[in-house]
């Protein structure tokens, strides 16, 4: 038990690094929660009781605890994530920020509404709620307090904010709330969204069709009838593919857009890290929303625990003691869970600092220089209209 103790007392520095534990149980049962998850690699109360130490005998003991700290209502999440993320974040410079929204469900029964800080590859969550709700599609006074709570995270940094966020969310309301905060957006556009451009017809975004291999990049339009604006318009059908994107940025477009808005999918990655390629989020037993709220919790700092210790790992150039592949072929967080066993075994230090760097990836993932190759931007013809005047119908 050596070692669980010697993780336990590292997970216990880092969730200390502030002051707003109502009590110092919590803080306890949470390191305990979190080392059974690292230990387990499975969302499973009881699969997380054989590694704790405690005067208690039984290991229903254990799971009543672990119960009893997500059914407490005096733990506020947002309010004890909050200072661990914005630690992890103080180095972070002047480097763009992004963020991404999205949704996930958990057996057709809760949503989970979360977004997060894309990051080399992965994203890590920032803010987040559960609710009890049969679909993915979540309306924008739903979402509107996480963004808020996301800004007030995000004050004390001086950088540049990108929100990314898919069709589903596409929605003038959403995207004048970003302008007010201050922060950039790339949002997908759905078919239906009628776009005025001076001079011109009204037109549907869906019946814009350039051709294979074009990109169209629209400046200073307006959107629906109430003509939001101006924003700014990339639309563009993939050489090899039917494959079409229509996107709406705060900022005029260019294929860099493209790029920009690709990076919303790492979402994507977080969310497939806490269900069949991590923590088996899906193997939990837990069915009330207030409980998987602050289940999240525990994911989300796990998550920024173990993505801190790939980027330290990768900064301190050990990658290759725990990654097996010549490129990087591991994500962050799975550079840092190995790292952690292998410390474990051999007797390492642990490490207890949370840190996020900005600016590019040091080690972009690679599987092979062919596959990299593949994944290149193709070629596009470009066709750039400005329609910066004012609209008169």
């Amino acid at each position: 038990m050596e070692n669980a103790s010697r993780l336990y007392n590292a997970l216990t520095v880092v969730l200390i690094q502030h002051e707003n534990w109502l009590d110092i149980r919590h803080l306890k049962t949470l390191a305990w929660m979190m080392l059974g998850l690292i230990e387990s690699g499975i969302v499973s109360l009881t699969a997380w009781a054989p590694h704790v130490q405690s005067r208690a005998q039984y290991a229903q003991s254990t799971v009543r605890r672990f119960r009893r700290w997500l059914d407490n209502d005096r733990i506020k999440v947002h309010k004890l994530y909050g200072p661990l993320i914005q630690r992890a974040l103080s180095e972070w410079g002047r480097h763009i920020l992004y963020l991404s929204l999205d949704t996930s469900m958990l057996w057709g029964k809760y949503c989970i509404v979360r977004i997060s800080i894309v990051y080399r590859g992965r994203a890590i969550p920032l803010v987040w709620k559960v609710l009890e709700h049969q679909s993915s599609t979540v309306a924008f006074e739903v979402y509107k307090d996480l963004l808020n709570k996301a800004a007030q995270l995000l004050l004390p940094f001086d950088c540049k904010v990108v929100f990314l966020a898919d069709r589903g969310f596409a929605d003038t309301r959403l995207m004048a709330h970003l302008s007010k905060l201050g922060w950039q957006w790339r949002i997908r556009l759905k078919g239906n969204f009628t776009i005025y451009r001076r001079g011109r017809r009204p037109c549907k975004a869906g019946r814009i069709t350039p051709a294979a291999g074009q990109a169209i990049f629209w400046h200073n339009v307006f959107l629906t009838a109430e003509q939001f604006g101006p924003v700014h318009i990339a639309i563009a059908r993939h050489p090899q593919s039917k494959e079409f994107w229509i996107v709406v940025s705060s900022e005029p477009t260019s294929m860099i857009t493209f790029e920009e808005y690709g990076l919303r999918f790492d979402i994507e990655e977080n969310f497939l890290d806490d269900k069949s390629n991590g923590f088996q989020l899906e193997a939990s037993l837990i069915r009330s929303a207030d409980a998987l709220n602050r289940l999240c919790f525990v994911l989300a700092i796990t998550t920024l625990y173990l993505v801190s210790q790939g980027t330290i790992v990768v900064e301190q150039g050990k990658r290759r003691w725990v990654d097996p592949h010549w490129f990087r072929g591991s994500s962050y967080l799975k550079i840092g869970w190995n790292w952690i066993k292998r410390a474990l075994s051999q007797g390492w230090a642990l490490l207890t600092r949370l840190l996020l760097r900005g600016g590019p990836d040091p080690e972009p993932a690679k599987a092979s220089r062919k596959q990299h190759a593949q994944r290149a931007m193709p070629a596009f013809r470009c066709r750039v209209a400005d329609f910066a005047q004012v609209i008169c119908l």
